[in-house]
């Protein structure tokens, strides 16, 4: 096991709990949600990931496959700590909570649970002072392992590729969002849409990215900063390492650095 040390403090009223969350799959979820993290983590802040895709893909770019004594499969099912399934990775100040396929069983499980859609809440309750940001991978669907990061989280990050089907799963996205707000957790919002695999060179990329930026209702959320089509981001992915590590001076790396201060104000403490 490995355990954060001391509570963090930081620009922001805090810790800051984050669900990346999109109903459309292969929109660059995972990777934001690493590569953002690595950021924040060069920042200075503290920086836990939690992992709560069945396929495990953030588990297996951070080095965390074969690599941890329990999984997000036992925090919600067997009510096991988090602080025990806590692994940290080659970035400083950066923490994964491991996910396997076992965790696909778990919304059987908890179909008849007590609290089932509350229990990812409870569990980061009790480590939550020991993090400047809990960044949620979410499965790219509606099912009970998104409602519970929901439930949990304070704000949703939306990444968005610059596609035409694009906007409709963000709608589909934001009404999933207004039934856990009514039900589970009122002050729930999307407060980031990140534009991914964006392709200057191509019209229907720039057509999409005008619709999105000039819709009324999502329009003033998404971020400045678009993150592009790049390869090293994609070999990054085949190396286990965030693009911070992989290829620091790569335009993905840059881009995601830009994004992580929108996100966060500013580094921490002046850290760069």
């Amino acid at each position: 096991m490995n355990t954060p040390g001391t509570t963090p403090t930081g620009p922001h009223p805090i810790p800051r709990i984050i669900a990346f969350a999109n109903i459309k799959g292969g929109v660059g979820k995972t990777t934001t949600t690493i590569n953002l993290g690595a950021c924040l983590a060069e920042q200075g802040y503290r920086v836990l990931i939690i992992d709560l895709d069945p396929q495990g893909n953030a588990t297996s770019w951070l080095g965390a496959k074969d690599n941890h004594p329990a999984t997000m499969y036992h925090v919600l099912t067997k009510e096991t700590p988090l602080e025990d399934c806590l692994v940290s990775t080659a970035t400083k100040n950066l923490f994964v909570v491991p996910s396997d396929l076992n965790l696909a069983g778990a919304e059987i499980e908890l179909v008849s649970a007590y609290s089932r859609e509350t229990r990812l809440k409870a569990a980061i309750s009790q480590i939550i002072d020991q993090f400047d940001y809990v960044l949620i991978d979410c499965p790219p669907s509606v099912s009970l392992l998104t409602v519970n990061a929901l439930t949990a989280a304070n704000e949703v990050i939306a990444p968005l590729q610059s596609h035409y089907s694009s906007l409709e799963g963000l709608k589909l996205l934001w009404q999933n969002i207004l039934k856990v707000k009514e039900h589970l957790n009122p002050g729930l919002d999307i407060t980031h849409i990140i534009i991914t695999m964006f392709d200057a060179r191509t019209k229907h990329a720039s057509e999409v990215e005008s619709d999105i930026r000039e819709n009324s209702e999502f329009g003033p959320k998404v971020c400045k900063t678009n993150i592009p089509h790049n390869v090293r981001l994609t070999e990054a992915t085949s190396f286990g390492q965030p693009i911070t590590i992989f290829d620091s001076n790569s335009a993905g790396a840059k881009a995601y650095r830009a994004v992580a201060l929108e996100v966060s104000g500013g580094a921490k403490n002046g850290t760069r």
